[in-house]
């Protein structure tokens, strides 16, 4: 029970992470936020993602070019142009590393107003760091798993921010249902997503890329939007006007 409850709660937060910090807030730029509270879930994106952290930087120049190129030669992970999902991995990987590094050359405008704080950045993406969150949950699972299957959850925990993304980058261009149509292959992964916070719904997102609530029909909950309404209501961040609409 306990490891299943680790499991579930590091599954969480580090999608919360992805879906707020870096693809609604630094990809799209659905809400601001101050300097302060920017740096404190930079942190946080660090400590819920752990040894998979993803660069808000890299994550977020790289997905404004995936909805500039979707389902093109130029979309960095599109399964149209990669024989399977690993091979769309590692794709993704190699382009994700020459942004976040400047080896490659991007256009000024995918990486206008995205947020960068090196010493986070340098931090989260050092083997230390990474060494020290995977040997942190391994330390968990002698400790508390009674099963010896249990095990084999420890590989998805050390890679937990690129399994959440080919979840919805692979799966979520091949199967699913359509709201909008849109000039690519994104769909609409689960009627209702109790498993990816609202990111499922990816045929919505391309249609209403800047909209906060990826739901719009009755049954497309999206448990993310919640929190950012509520967040907007503390004063934590400023939501952009007309990002609640209904649509459908």
């Amino acid at each position: 029970m306990v490891i299943l409850l680790f499991f579930v709660i590091h599954w969480y937060l580090s999608l919360f992470a992805q879906t707020f910090f870096l693809h609604r807030y630094a990809a799209h730029g659905m809400f601001t936020m101050s300097k302060f509270w920017e740096k404190v879930f930079y942190v946080l994106t660090w400590i819920f993602q752990g040894s998979s952290f993803l660069s808000p930087y890299g994550y977020g120049v790289m997905h404004r070019l995936h909805h500039a190129h979707a389902d093109t030669e130029e979309d960095p992970h599109s399964p149209k142009y990669s024989h399977n999902l690993f091979d769309m991995m590692w794709k993704t990987k190699q382009i994700y590393h020459g942004i976040k590094e400047h080896t490659i050359a991007i256009d000024d405008k995918f990486k206008k107003g995205v947020p960068r704080w090196d010493f986070v950045e340098k931090l989260g993406s050092s083997w230390i760091s990474r060494i020290a969150w995977g040997t942190a949950y391994t330390l968990v699972y002698i400790q508390f798993a009674p099963y010896w299957w249990m095990f084999l959850l420890l590989p998805i925990h050390y890679i937990m921010g690129p399994v959440h993304g080919v979840i919805i980058n692979w799966f979520a261009h091949k199967y699913g249902y359509i709201n909008f149509k849109v000039n690519d292959t994104a769909k609409n992964l689960l009627p209702f997503d109790f498993l990816m916070m609202g990111e499922s719904y990816h045929n919505n997102h391309h249609k209403l890329g800047g909209r906060a609530n990826f739901g719009v029909k009755w049954h497309e909950f999206d448990p993310t939007y919640p929190i950012i309404l509520l967040f907007n209501q503390l004063g934590i961040l400023k939501l952009k006007k007309n990002n609640d609409l209904n649509y459908m």
